[in-house]
């Protein structure tokens, strides 16, 4: 009762997941990521299960289509669930079970994959994918926005709507990135405020927060408001997000 694409940004490597559906709280149970290891969707009657148990295969080099094929296999309820997702080496897989609600399907691309079901038609899947493949300029967390609205213009889930997410991890298991909407009348348009919002600070501070290679992060809190600050007048004078500066702080 979902559609989402999952989604490898080819230049950084960043993983990313967005979700829309009428039922609550979406992106609680859809999206499993972690930097370096890949991204999972889980959906249609839902087995969070694919998703931890997915990551725990990838993080041991599985490869997509063999996290499909062992958690499918194993699962009597596969014939009504959905996975798709993309490995470490940017791989991706997907598959429908053949009892999901019509419209249901997948499409796999290049570092990509869309799928979905009870949907209003194939060309909500269609739009997704084009607009995504369409718009490698963006920032990436823009490119899988624009295809979800693309996805909900083009009929999107056939019941309405109700709740959206969009999870982004960089090459850290947290993310950089973890916005829902878990229960509204517009779902992606408040994403997109969410979104707007994360940029005035957030995604600036998020950028100089602990990591596994810098496991203090960032302490003296002067220093950190002159690089949000710079961060800003950096985005400001190129429009485009932080996404593009590097994760941890030398």
């Amino acid at each position: 009762m979902t559609y989402s694409i999952v989604a490898r940004d080819k230049e950084s490597g960043h993983y990313g997941v967005a979700v829309a559906s009428r039922f609550f709280a979406a992106g609680a149970v859809v999206p499993h990521l972690a930097g370096g290891v890949g991204a999972i969707a889980t959906q249609a009657l839902v087995s969070p299960i694919y998703g931890t148990d997915g990551l725990a295969l990838l993080r041991t080099g599985t490869s997509a289509q063999d996290v499909i094929d062992t958690v499918v296999a194993r699962d009597e309820g596969s014939h009504s669930r959905q996975i798709h997702l993309i490995d470490a080496e940017g791989r991706a897989a997907a598959f429908t079970g053949e009892k999901c609600i019509d419209w249901c399907g997948h499409l796999v691309g290049d570092h990509v994959t869309v799928a979905g079901n009870m949907l209003a038609g194939p060309q909500v899947l269609d739009a997704a994918m084009e607009t995504y493949q369409a718009n490698t300029a963006l920032p990436f967390e823009e490119r899988l926005l624009a295809a979800m609205e693309a996805a909900e213009a083009a009929g999107g889930d056939k019941r309405g709507r109700q709740s959206a997410a969009l999870k982004i991890v960089h090459d850290q298991d947290h993310p950089w990135l973890d916005i829902r909407a878990d229960d509204h009348g517009d779902p992606l348009a408040e994403l997109r405020r969410l979104h707007a919002v994360a940029q005035e600070r957030y995604l600036h501070f998020a950028e100089l927060m602990p990591t596994r290679e810098n496991i203090h992060g960032l302490l003296d809190r002067t220093e950190i408001d002159r690089k949000i600050a710079d961060l800003e007048a950096e985005r400001k004078k190129t429009g485009r997000a932080s996404a593009s500066f590097a994760t941890s702080v030398d």
